[in-house]
């Protein structure tokens, strides 16, 4: 009986790499962009999108190197520091970004909706990260 197998880790891309950057808005005023996570690996993976700990240094995305190591992207954003995690959007000021959580086959891809309503003046910077399973 032969018995084989091949251990390999999750291979993804993302893209836009970091930042993202929605520049100037008029206040009242909404705009998205669209990132997309691709599966360039032998597996499924699953994949959780999280703010990034206030505490963390800057977070580097590796994604356009095809990173099979580097669960982070950031995001730069205008608005409050909250963040809330309500079903598959994640809010984080005046951003929303969906969907936070999947599964993607081999070789698909998933579009993630990142959308900006202009709420207050100001600008200030959000960190977020992907994290993906089996990296």
């Amino acid at each position: 009986v032969r018995v084989s197998a091949k251990a390999v880790y999750s291979k993804y891309s993302i893209e836009p790499a970091s930042p993202i950057d929605f520049g100037a808005m008029v206040k009242g005023t909404k705009n998205t962009q669209t990132v997309v996570l691709e599966n360039k690996g032998m597996l499924s993976f699953k994949f959780c999108i999280h703010q990034a700990p206030k505490d963390a240094p800057a977070l580097e995305s590796k994604s356009s190197k095809q990173g099979e190591s580097a669960p982070s992207a950031t995001k730069r954003s205008m608005g409050r520091k909250s963040s809330a995690l309500t079903q598959d959007h994640l809010n984080l000021g005046m951003f929303t970004v969906s969907p936070c959580s999947g599964s993607i086959a081999p070789w698909g891809q998933q579009k993630i909706t990142v959308e900006c309503l202009a709420g207050q003046e100001g600008t200030c910077e959000e960190h977020i990260y992907f994290d993906i399973t089996s990296r």
